[in-house]
């Protein structure tokens, strides 16, 4: 009973903080629901931003993938704080200085609106068919585990997370509907930093027990039980090879920091240029350390219990939190670990909102929309995806290589054909409009051949980066016999100021170091 207080006292003042927030906000004008009214601070966005990506996919997947893998799957984690850089100081003031509110409005200007239309269309799919089911199901696994739902309920395992599974889609997409964006990120501050000290806390407890109240002595015993798990340089035949970090992996990094609709929404929000910067490069400091939330505890699972979890590396994490959790913790925990599934589910489906909302509703529908009819219309789209998520969430229960390898696998179908007409329509005037939408649908098929259909042995993410240059052999040969008609220049809408924060590139280069001295010190290419 206890447990349960304090994770319904947790829920609901975070429930309570948002509306204080927000009681006086505008949230009827487009701008106001979508963007949270072009207001953000930095400290906002970040908070949002962290808690936007890290979910139970990360608690539940990462810490899965790290107990069966160690901590090569690391690379996923720290190369954000390089495409976070990227983001800073490259992208944000572009996006900005056009008054962007999604980025498929961006290929508008830039190549057409057939090829906005297909993006947005290609964005909401990826959305609701991949993201949003399996952060539910994910989310499901840790209530289930935390709260006994299952025994409570006097039903199944699969009818509990069923039900678990259709209890954070309602609340979540109410969060989503009522308050925006604005709602979103308010909530997502005070669950980000909730799951920080949380998170933190499991593997802390855990060290402290395994060393007799050292948390030193813990790391030292933990790393003699198994050494290999410490090491962040993947083999070529391992869940995630070194190679990767310089094919693939940064093209997808560059899109999911610089260009997914999802994050880089909350910096759209900016109240400015500098707010905007300090989000984007405190978020990449966050990423750094985030692998002792989302990694460690995995590795530590392995000196627990050795290898007998490794058919069911997903339940790993939730088996290390009734482990070391005292019972008065419990309850907080749950509550965090909730946050942090609402907080990505609400933030995808006010992503998802905006994009058909503006991209495709407006579009082609009602051009002529108001601002009250688009803010009914976003709230209609959430409560649809929200049931349909819902519904394909239960489809996602088995993973050969965990849910976390599984959902990026999945991003791959649309986010990098995605990624190399934007990377090219920012860095060259000559790729045409044509030669994009071909672009876009032979890497889209490229991927699913190669990945889903016929087994070529090569690791997915280098079939990215292959894919990368097969799509950018594509738009250069397609654009020399088509060329580009459209000369598109980056006009200033002057919707917010544009000073650049003076800490950009110190901090930038502090970001860099430490990455780098990650793999310094913790790799080894002969283990």
């Amino acid at each position: 009973m206890f447990t349960f207080i304090t994770f319904l006292v947790y829920t609901l003042f975070v429930a309570l903080y948002a509306w204080y927030r927000l009681r006086k906000e505008k949230l009827g004008s487009q701008d106001g629901y979508f963007l949270g009214g072009r207001s953000l601070t930095g400290i906002v966005i970040a908070g949002s931003m962290l808690l936007t990506n890290i979910s139970t996919e990360h608690l539940i997947g990462m810490n899965g993938s790290s107990y069966k893998n160690g901590f090569i799957v690391i690379g996923w984690e720290v190369t954000s704080a390089l495409a976070l850089i990227v983001a800073a100081v490259y992208f944000i003031p572009k996006y900005l200085k056009m008054g962007l509110s999604t980025i498929p409005q961006y290929l508008e200007n830039r190549f057409d609106g057939v090829l906005r239309s297909y993006v947005a269309f290609f964005l909401m799919i990826s959305f609701v068919v991949t993201l949003l089911p399996i952060v539910l199901y994910t989310g499901a696994i840790n209530l289930e585990s935390i709260f006994n739902i299952s025994d409570l309920l006097n039903v199944s395992k699969d009818d509990a997370l069923l039900i678990t599974v259709i209890a954070v889609g309602l609340i979540g997409s109410l969060y989503a509907i009522l308050g925006g964006l604005k709602a979103v990120a308010f909530s997502d501050t005070i669950n980000g930093y909730g799951l920080l000290i949380g998170g933190l806390a499991v593997p802390l407890l855990a060290l402290m027990s395994i060393g007799d109240g050292n948390p030193l002595d813990g790391l030292s015993k933990v790393y003699e039980f198994a050494p290999k798990k410490f090491n962040v340089i993947g083999e070529r035949d391992s869940v995630l090879p070194f190679e990767v970090l310089f094919t693939g992996l940064i093209v997808n990094q560059i899109y999911f920091w610089c260009m997914n609709q999802t994050i880089i929404q909350r910096a759209l929000g900016a109240k400015n240029l500098k707010e905007a910067q300090k989000g984007l490069l405190f978020t990449g400091l966050l990423k750094i350390f985030i692998p002792l939330v989302i990694i460690l505890p995995g590795v530590i699972g392995f000196y627990y219990f050795g290898d007998s979890m490794y058919s069911s590396q997903d339940m790993i994490y939730p088996e290390i939190i009734k482990k070391v959790l005292p019972a008065s913790f419990v309850g907080l925990f749950a509550a965090i670990v909730m946050g942090a599934v609402l907080s990505t589910f609400n933030s995808v489906l006010n992503s998802s909102a905006t994009i058909f909302s503006l991209d495709l509703y407006k579009r082609h529908f009602n051009p002529n929309a108001s601002d009250k009819k688009l803010v009914f219309v976003g709230k209609l789209t959430s409560a649809v995806l929200a049931v349909f998520a819902i519904l394909v969430a239960p489809f996602v229960a088995r993973a050969p290589e965990g849910l976390y390898q599984m959902l990026q696998q999945l991003n791959g179908i649309f986010f990098i054909p995605i990624a190399s007409i934007m990377l090219a329509g920012f860095f060259t005037k000559h790729i045409s409009a044509l030669a994009a939408k071909v672009a876009l649908f032979v890497g889209l098929t490229f991927y699913v051949l190669t990945t889903f259909v016929f087994d070529t042995g090569i690791h997915f993410v280098h079939i990215w980066g292959i894919e990368f240059l097969i799509n950018l052999a594509i738009m250069f040969l397609i654009s020399h016999y088509y060329p580009n008609e459209n000369q598109f220049r980056i006009k200033d809408l002057k919707l917010v100021t544009m000073e650049h924060w003076k800490y950009t590139k110190p901090f930038s280069i502090f970001l860099c170091l430490v990455t780098l001295l990650i793999y310094i010190t913790m790799g080894s290419f002969n283990q």
